[in-house]
C-alpha cells in the first residue's frame, strides 16, 4: 500500500473542503474523530458481525469495502491534521483468527486513546487496528488502494454538487 500517495491524495481533498466550506482556520480535529467513529458504526452495520439475533447476512464486499475505505479517509485526515504522514506500519497479512466483533472494538479502544493523547505512537497503533480490521473483513491492500481512488473522485464530485 502506498501510504505516501493515500496521504497526498487526502491532503488534497482536505485542502478542497476546508477551503470550500471556509475551515481553514478551524480545529477540525475532534470532528474528524467522530466521523471515524461514525464511519466505524456503519462498517461494523454492514458487516452485521455483532448482530446475532439476526440471520440477515452481510453486505456484499463491495459495499463492506466502500464503507471500508470511508474509515481510511478520515485516519489519514487525522494523520495529516497532526503531522503524522511519515510512519511505518506493522501490521500482520492474516487476520489470526481474531473475531471482527472485538476488532471493531479495539479500533474503537485505539481511537479513543488517539483522540485524548494524540501522541503519534496512538495514531499509529490506531491505524494498524484499522488495516487489521482489514485483513478480519477479508480486504487486501490492493483492495483497499483501488476502493480509496475510487471514493476519492466520488468525494470530489460530492464537493462539486454541493453535498
Amino acid at each position: 500500500m502506498n501510504l505516501k500517495k493515500l496521504f497526498e491524495m487526502q491532503r488534497a481533498l482536505d485542502r478542497h473542503i476546508e477551503e470550500k466550506h471556509q475551515l481553514l482556520e478551524e480545529d477540525l480535529f475532534n470532528r474528524k474523530v467522530l466521523a471515524l467513529m461514525v464511519e466505524l458504526g456503519e462498517l461494523a452495520n454492514e458487516t452485521r458481525c455483532f448482530k446475532f439475533w439476526s440471520i440477515k447476512p452481510a453486505s456484499t464486499k463491495n459495499v463492506i469495502l466502500e464503507e471500508f475505505v470511508d474509515g481510511v479517509h478520515f485516519i489519514l485526515s487525522l494523520g495529516i491534521e497532526c503531522g503524522y504522514t511519515k510512519i511505518d506500519l506493522q501490521v500482520p497479512d492474516t487476520a489470526a483468527g481474531l473475531d471482527a466483533t472485538e476488532q471493531f472494538l479495539r479500533v474503537y479502544e485505539k481511537t479513543g486513546i488517539f483522540q485524548t493523547s494524540k501522541r503519534l505512537e496512538d495514531y499509529v497503533k490506531m491505524f494498524e487496528s484499522y488495516l487489521q480490521l482489514a485483513a478480519v473483513l477479508g480486504i487486501t491492500y490492493e483492495e483497499m488502494e483501488q476502493a480509496y481512488f475510487a471514493k476519492n473522485e466520488v468525494n470530489y464530485q460530492r464537493q462539486q454538487n454541493n453535498y
